[in-house]
């Protein structure tokens, strides 16, 4: 096998080396290989991160695996090889640091309060919970306790219209609560060693990464899926996502230029052909942007009693593959 990378880390404990690793790329015969390489007290142990033929996918598994150690202390022996330093700066880095420090700091009673609270609002407002506000935005309130608009003004997330809206709720849970460390916030940055901010940087990395890694695989999957000819059902089960969520990714597949034209057909075999005429007409009518009006062009303003709604939507977002595919042949061949 002929290495093509290879780097060097080292992690510390109360200035003192404690442990050393390497992380290697190799390549034989179109194959790539990766791993990690930590020297313990037991002697040199070798972990393998990946073993395949896909660049771009050993490239996903290489950020997150690298995150989760950088994230637990490991330090580039070389810097600026690959491991980027932070570009925030001003604003941006004081921001990251209140978040730092709530996620450390937690006051989970609170927390769990303003949850439920948001919870009510949501339901009252028929919105969803995260449109009111974050989880990260309710452990900043909960850990900062603000007892006035202006002092909730300060937390980043918090603008005139949040504050506007719900900021007199969030007030009479945080105003019962006994706080020991008071507004401005400057104090923040004094508390928060430079090394527990950078691991804690790392580990936000490490969710994005991951995040990033499960869509690729997913995305393979599906295309691994469309090429072989499987049902949508087999589709799910082999990607391991739901049926919307699967008809979404085709929709940015069919977008990139793949074909979904016999996964479509196969689909809509059981669906009557005049049906599917009236879809088709509903969309150059209405356009295809959203669904629900042309339900209830082809199905009428009331869903028929009985009829299964999911199944329904399945089937329009099915013919909308097929029409956005005719409109943009039609598009270039005009």
């Amino acid at each position: 096998m002929r290495i093509v990378f290879l780097n060097s880390l080292e992690k510390k404990g109360n200035g003192a080396l404690m442990t050393e690793a390497q992380v290697w790329i190799g390549e034989e015969e179109g194959q790539w290989r990766m791993g990690w390489n930590e020297l313990t007290a037991d002697g040199e142990q070798e972990h393998l991160w990946y073993e395949g033929a896909s660049w771009s996918e050993m490239l996903h598994v290489y950020r997150h695996r690298l995150a989760v150690k950088l994230g637990e202390g490991f330090r580039p022996v070389m810097e600026g090889i690959w491991d980027e330093k932070e570009q925030l700066r001003g604003r941006g880095m004081a921001a990251q640091k209140l978040i730092c420090y709530s996620e450390l700091n937690a006051n989970e009673p609170v927390y769990n309060e303003l949850c439920v609270w948001r919870r009510k609002k949501a339901a009252a407002d028929r919105k969803a919970p995260y449109l009111i506000a974050s989880n990260r935005l309710l452990r900043m309130i909960s850990t900062f306790l603000p007892h006035t608009a202006e002092e909730l003004l300060q937390l980043p997330g918090v603008g005139e219209n949040k504050a506007a809206d719900f900021g007199a709720e969030v007030l009479e849970i945080t105003e019962k609560a006994e706080r020991t460390r008071d507004f401005p916030l400057d104090w923040v940055e004094r508390e928060i060693d430079d090394e527990t901010f950078r691991s804690w940087l790392y580990k936000q990395k490490e969710v994005k990464f991951r995040a990033e890694m499960e869509k690729f695989s997913v995305r393979r999957s599906m295309l691994e899926s469309l090429a072989t000819g499987s049902s949508l059902s087999d589709m799910c089960s082999r990607a391991g996502v739901e049926r919307r969520e699967a008809l979404e990714l085709l929709e940015s597949l069919e977008k990139e230029g793949y074909d979904t034209d016999s996964l479509v057909d196969a689909e809509l075999q059981e669906m009557p052909e005049e049906e599917q005429i009236a879809v088709w007409q509903a969309y150059e009518e209405l356009g295809d942007a959203f669904l629900k009006p042309v339900l209830q062009k082809v199905y009428g303003a009331e869903t028929p009693e009985g009829a299964n709604l999911d199944l329904l939507y399945e089937r329009l977002r099915l013919i909308r593959l097929r029409y956005r595919r005719h409109r943009e042949s039609a598009r270039h061949a005009g």
